[in-house]
């Protein structure tokens, strides 16, 4: 497990690491704000955690509710 690690390009890597960190953030955060959202929030919670990238911008694209 070590010597998988080691061979990983950080600097290639760390960028996608910040930018899924930050757009799961950002989705979370305006979830929990929002009155109305398509379907449950509860749904849109995990959808959002569990598949990491895709999940915030599904809740972009296809949760928002523009009430």
């Amino acid at each position: 497990m070590k010597e998988l690690f080691e061979n990983i390009d950080w600097a290639i890597v760390a960028p996608f690491l910040i930018i899924q960190a930050i757009l799961m953030v950002i989705a979370l955060i305006d979830l929990i704000k929002a009155d109305n959202v398509n379907g449950r929030k509860g749904m849109w919670v995990f959808i959002v955690v569990v598949l990491h990238t895709i999940g915030p911008i599904a809740y972009f694209i296809f949760g928002r509710r523009n009430d």
